[in-house]
């Protein structure tokens, strides 16, 4: 029987350029890190070899003071091969924290056979505090707390083994082992807290360079649009015209080629006024939304096979509000996708204001939206449906396209009009 599981889905190439982006990102806070951890831990190295010398031991003196020494040295050419190594110095500095434990709980251990004598021991058993800091920093929660359990647990033992000559009571080592929990316990989580936040600021960054990379795209394909429409439309009819005025140089005037000039330069002059009117449409500011939409529809009707029917009788004439240019590119966006995919050879357009809200609907009697290929399109470059429910959802909006029960697809749009003046009045609240 073969099996049911099906292979993990593919990431698109805007996927996989925003997971690059987010890793980039990770890499450059993870590596600052590491100059705060290679700071952290050179204090931490001369609080060991002050510890061990200001209040050396009894026993063993020479011993502790080589082992500070080493673990210094240490530090120090860290501190030097950091800033080289780069990544390995991400990549290994779990085994970096584990090293600074081994060398603080070695130097503790030694100085421990004085504490009867000596308070060395209980001087570099405050150092385990700084441990947990250091391991905070890594933005790597997992790692933080293979560092942080095994310090809580160091530091309980030197406790308890210290407990004898140094006669402190069991509540004492419990609280002062409570401090270095609740220390653990915030690294652990402030390590976790930083990598959401470098994620976050990461994703942003990426969608900000992806809907960058979507008005350059958008901006091309409107130049393309531009283009194809001054050269099948106008541009025909020109040089149409143009053929004819050589003809009428050859021979005597006559009123049906003067009729057909005049039609072809009527015909291109109508084509431009239209197209001109869909790059900015000054009837938006003039005459509103409601006449901008049905001037747009009557331009697509034009240049194609649709019956478009404008129903604005819900939007009030008087009305200009911010969002009348981002309703009509959305408009403009829909009726050229029904042109181009859906098949449709009738189109109902209806604007209208409802509960504080703008509503753009769009209905076409074509073959129905498939979205799984709406999807592949989008991966594949063509975002402008996508690029508009960025911007609506910029403004509070929203942009849902589905397949409609009785065939066909419907687009619906709304955007926020609770500000938006409209005769005097206000929709929203005073």
């Amino acid at each position: 029987m073969a099996s049911s599981s099906s292979p993990p889905p593919r990431l698109g190439l805007a996927e996989l350029a925003e997971e690059q982006r987010i890793d980039t990102i990770l890499v450059a806070h993870a590596l600052q890190g590491i100059r705060i951890q290679v700071l952290l831990r050179l204090l931490l190295a001369i609080f060991v070899v002050l510890s061990v010398t200001v209040e050396p031991p009894i026993y063993s003196t020479t011993l502790c003071v080589a082992l500070a020494a080493a673990y210094a040295g240490w530090c120090a050419l860290g501190a030097i091969l950091a800033p080289r190594v780069g990544l390995l110095a991400i990549r290994f500095s779990w085994l970096i924290l584990l090293v600074d434990l081994c060398a603080l709980v070695a130097v503790t251990a030694v100085a421990s056979g004085s504490d009867q004598i000596s308070w060395t021991a209980d001087v570099l058993v405050t150092g385990f505090a700084i441990v947990p800091m250091i391991a905070a920093i890594s933005m790597r929660p997992l790692v933080c707390a293979a560092v942080v359990i095994p310090t809580v647990v160091v530091y309980f033992a030197a406790q308890v083994i210290a407990r004898i000559p140094n006669g402190r009571p069991w509540s004492v080592i419990a609280l002062e082992t409570l401090v270095i929990v609740v220390l653990a316990l915030g690294a652990v989580l402030l390590s976790r807290l930083q990598r959401s936040r470098v994620e976050t600021i990461g994703s942003l960054a990426a969608q900000r360079r992806r809907l960058l990379d979507d008005v350059m795209q958008i901006e091309q394909r409107e130049r393309r649009d531009l283009a194809e429409h001054l050269h099948d439309g106008a541009l025909q009819y020109v040089l149409g015209a143009r053929q004819e005025l050589a003809s009428l140089g050859e021979g005597p005037y006559d009123a049906e080629s003067i009729a057909r000039i005049d039609g072809a330069l009527r015909s291109a002059a109508q084509l431009l006024r239209s197209t001109l009117g869909e790059l900015h449409p000054a009837v938006l500011d003039q005459a509103g939304l409601a006449v901008a939409l049905a001037d747009l529809a009557r331009s697509v009707e034009q240049r194609s096979t649709l019956t478009i029917a404008v129903d604005a009788v819900g939007w009030p004439d008087d009305l200009r509000s911010p969002a009348d240019p981002l309703l009509f590119a959305t408009a403009r966006e829909l009726l050229t996708n029904v042109v181009k995919h859906a098949g449709a050879t009738r189109v109902d357009l209806t604007v209208e204001i409802d509960d504080g809200r703008g509503r753009l609907v769009v209905l076409d009697d074509g073959v129905g939206i498939d979205e799984a290929a709406l999807s592949d399109r989008v991966a594949g470059g063509h975002i402008g449906l996508a690029s508009r429910r960025v911007r609506l959802e910029g403004q509070g909006g929203s942009l849902t396209v589905r397949r409609h029960p009785d065939g066909g697809t419907v687009a619906i749009a709304e955007v926020p009009m609770s500000e938006v003046p409209m005769g005097g009045l206000h929709l929203g609240h005073e």
